[in-house]
């Protein structure tokens, strides 16, 4: 891809996060039925109508890119471009009136992430990052931390229910222990936070990628470190996430690695 072109995809899904947040700000005054999926997680009118309203500006921005969005699903057109879509990540928070959601796009090029927009309408931060051009935080460039000691580290967990059923449990345990402080932000913030250098490890291990493809090219353009917590690249069938920076995610990653 060009790099006109993927100026033009980063304009594109900054302005789609934008119109985005507009309807869910909207919601957030004006309150919203909550429905129930299959999986028994909740969805409401705003996670439908903010992903019709991306889908709109992605498609007239980039017709030729497929589009795979938490609501709607995937349609595949088969080429190289695929856009990454959660308009709403963080549903349950926003239904209990919690300002931890966001809205996330990411682009995908021959199975590379290449940008990301993370926006988080009520809590008044967007970010953005593209590949080669840096971390954005509200326009300002930002950079991981320079940690290199656990000692020094700030962790943050998010969803972690699978990792407590195993041995990488007392990894963690251990790692807390070693650590300057412990914290679980979770959803979005924590990555702002990991990119704008706030903190200095994040550990998931129940994610779907369209949570966080866009935070992972965010965390990587700011000089850090994402991968899942076996230390693999993301793909599309990703679930946990080790981020952080670059010393303390290999300190961090040695020691779920050594835990098996």
């Amino acid at each position: 891809m060009s790099e006109l072109n993927l100026s033009k995809a980063l304009d594109a899904a900054r302005e789609a996060a934008e119109a985005a947040g507009v309807v869910l700000r909207h919601y957030w005054r004006k309150g919203v039925a909550v429905e129930l999926k299959s999986d028994d997680t909740p969805v409401t009118a705003a996670d439908r109508e903010a992903e019709l309203t991306i889908r709109e500006i992605l498609q007239k921005a980039l017709p030729e890119a497929s589009i795979f969005g938490e609501e709607f699903g995937r349609d595949d057109h088969g080429n190289d471009l695929l856009w990454m879509v959660d308009p709403l990540d963080g549903t349950k928070s926003f239904v209990r009136r919690t300002p931890f959601f966001s809205t996330q796009i990411a682009l995908m090029h021959r199975g590379e992430l290449v940008l990301g927009v993370s926006s988080a309408p009520v809590y008044g931060e967007i970010m953005w990052a593209s590949k080669d051009g840096g971390a954005w935080f509200n326009g300002e460039r930002v950079h991981v931390a320079d940690t290199r000691d656990m000692a020094k580290a700030s962790l943050s967990t998010g969803n972690i229910k699978t990792l407590t059923k195993d041995a990488r449990w007392a990894a963690l345990g251990a790692m807390i222990r070693d650590s300057n402080r412990i914290r679980g932000y979770g959803d979005f913030c924590h990555y702002h936070l990991l990119a704008r250098g706030g903190l200095d490890l994040v550990i998931e291990s129940d994610v779907s990628i369209l949570d966080v493809a866009a935070l992972a090219v965010i965390v990587r353009e700011a000089g850090g470190v994402f991968t899942d917590l076996a230390g693999k690249a993301l793909t599309l069938d990703t679930t946990s996430v080790l981020a952080g920076t670059p010393a303390i995610h290999a300190l961090a990653l040695d020691r779920f690695s050594t835990s098996h």
